[in-house]
């Protein structure tokens, strides 16, 4: 059966040498503009053949570092600084990015749950089919920059989701060392077909993504990880000369923590409706068993409050931003030191 070509269309040429900062047009017809796009900035550098990497960020548009580490990546860079291709999105997911919502505004739909997306559906179904057929075709490599958007707070680092493919994992893992983050993660477990790093594995290219801080903000170690970062991987992939570079390449950290989320236990959620207290802090080390703080039920005081255990031992790196909850909201994560 022949693949249905997506509906966005670019005046982009992939294939072309040089600089080009253009748009994505996703058609999207409103009482505004019966004829309009939903135009997606864009930029492709291409210098010969070589290698060829997809840099987005976005997905969920109140993640807001790895926006801002792309969008002055894009004004840093020139075509001659590289070899081979690179496509850079900052904004993947614009109409949340715009809102800075998690979501979409127009069809309330999580981007980083819908691949491989449908070519005549939602927008954020259609954007996701985009980067599935179109743009991830064309690259060996993805990095995709995340952070904790208003509901969370992480420390920032680096990951990657194993796969099934033992060959893709070591190209993976290899891509994370290089990327130098001071934390660098490695997610054991993944269940989910509808995200990034399973689009990445239908594209037998390696998925490389970051948590880079959170609480809806704009935070300097978060940006500084992301850019850093992602110059230290381009290096590493083939795009930049660390020794020729026109960009001063950071050198990587002394010292790198090496953590892994090895499963669900370690993710703690909310019993009940109310007003979260936590008792540890983000860095800290807790014990399976451990009380990591009360749900308190302010609008009855005499209830008394529900306790929220830890059903792991490890390293603090996610909580929650906002105090309020609802029953089965992630109250935060752990992630457990390894050797490497």
């Amino acid at each position: 059966m022949i693949q249905p070509r997506s509906r966005i269309w670019t005046k982009l040429d992939f294939e072309k040498d040089g600089k080009q900062v253009g748009y994505l047009h996703l058609p999207h017809s409103v009482d505004r503009s019966g004829a309009g796009t939903i135009a997606i900035p864009c930029a492709v550098f291409r210098n010969g053949s070589g290698p060829s990497s997809l840099l987005m960020a976005g997905i969920h548009g109140d993640e807001f570092e790895g926006q801002v580490a792309l969008t002055r990546l894009i004004r840093d860079l020139d075509a001659k600084d590289i070899t081979g291709r690179l496509i850079i999105v900052p904004a993947i997911n614009l109409p949340a990015a715009i809102a800075g919502t998690r979501i979409s505004p127009i069809d309330d739909r999580n981007l980083n749950r819908c691949f491989p997306g449908n070519p005549n559906g939602s927008p954020t179904e259609q954007i996701a089919y985009y980067i599935e057929t179109e743009l991830g075709p064309m690259c060996e490599s993805w990095l995709d920059l995340h952070s904790g958007g208003a509901s969370m707070a992480f420390m920032p680092y680096a990951q990657i989701i194993l796969s099934r493919d033992e060959a893709l994992n070591k190209r993976a893992l290899a891509a994370l060392e290089a990327f130098g983050a001071p934390l660098s993660v490695i997610q054991a477990f993944s269940d989910e077909p509808n995200m990034s790093n399973s689009s990445a594995t239908r594209n037998n290219a390696i998925h490389l993504g970051t948590e880079a801080g959170g609480s809806g903000s704009v935070g300097p170690d978060g940006v500084r990880l992301c850019y850093d970062g992602t110059l230290r991987s381009l290096v590493h992939l083939g795009h930049l000369s660390a020794r020729n570079s026109r960009i001063a390449i950071p050198p990587r950290p002394k010292e790198v923590r090496w953590i892994e989320i090895a499963s669900r236990d370690y993710y703690t959620y909310a019993p009940q409706a109310g007003l979260f207290e936590p008792v540890v802090k983000l860095g800290d080390m807790v014990k399976k068993g451990q009380i990591y703080g009360f749900v308190q039920f302010v609008d009855d005081p005499l209830r008394d409050p529900a306790e929220v255990r830890f059903e792991a031992s490890g390293l603090v790196v996610c909580m929650r931003h906002p105090g309020r909850c609802e029953r089965g909201d992630c109250l935060g994560h752990l992630a457990s030191d390894i050797k490497r």
